[in-house]
């Protein structure tokens, strides 16, 4: 598989296809390859959803087991557990919608998130707008992260971000992007922006701000040879 990234002619979550020119290859999009299944299986995937959504919205994530998902959507518990597993799995799947929202912006909407702008200024501004994402959903995205360990490198999601990052900053020339970008995503984890926003009480805005602009840094292409 090649190891570098583009943008907006991404095809496929799970697999980069043959890319035509240099330093190109398919970024991952989360809605293509959904495995088909049954109408049963599909509606009882709706109920799950829509009872944890509920019961997340209403007594928190920490205070909901898996069990009351299953009694109020309605299903068995091994119909439960083979699908998502864990909490950690639901928080994935409820993630989904909203990250590929997010996702598509990158690909196709307006710059400076979008193509179009300085690839730092893209890096920059994505950083503010998973931020902000990651605040809106904080309990969810922290449980798809935590639920065991080194779940937050194995999601579909977190894959995009990183080949989204790296893309961005070998465009911008910066000096060992993989590395760089993997040091921008560990500064956006959940549990790192919980203890930010709520264990020391940092504005929302201002820190958005500091990390934009360490993306900018992180961002600067290699010294000129004299």
């Amino acid at each position: 598989m090649a190891t570098d990234v583009t943008g907006p002619e991404s095809v496929s979550s799970t697999r980069s296809v043959g890319c035509t020119t240099p330093y190109r290859v398919d970024l991952p999009v989360l809605h293509v390859g959904v495995v088909r299944e049954r109408a049963d299986a599909a509606r009882n995937r709706l109920r799950v959803l829509a009872a944890a959504e509920r019961l997340f919205a209403e007594r928190g994530v920490e205070g909901v087991t898996m069990d009351e998902v299953a009694a109020t959507a309605g299903v068995g518990k091994g119909t439960l557990y083979r699908r998502f597993v864990d909490k950690g799995g639901l928080a994935v799947a409820l993630l989904d919608e909203r990250e590929r929202d997010l996702q598509q912006r990158i690909l196709t909407g307006p710059p400076p998130l979008g193509p179009g702008a300085d690839p730092a200024d893209r890096l920059a501004a994505f950083v503010a707008d998973y931020l902000s994402f990651v605040d809106r959903q904080l309990d969810l995205v922290l449980l798809s992260e935590t639920a065991t360990p080194g779940a937050r490198l194995r999601t579909g999601a977190h894959a995009f971000w990183r080949q989204h990052c790296r893309y961005l900053l070998r465009e911008a020339r910066a000096p060992q992007p993989d590395l760089r970008a993997d040091l921008l995503l560990a500064s956006l984890a959940a549990d790192q922006v919980r203890h930010w926003l709520h264990d020391e009480h940092r504005n929302l805005d201002d820190l958005a701000v500091g990390l934009s602009a360490i993306a900018l840094v992180l961002a600067q292409p290699h010294p000129r040879r004299t």
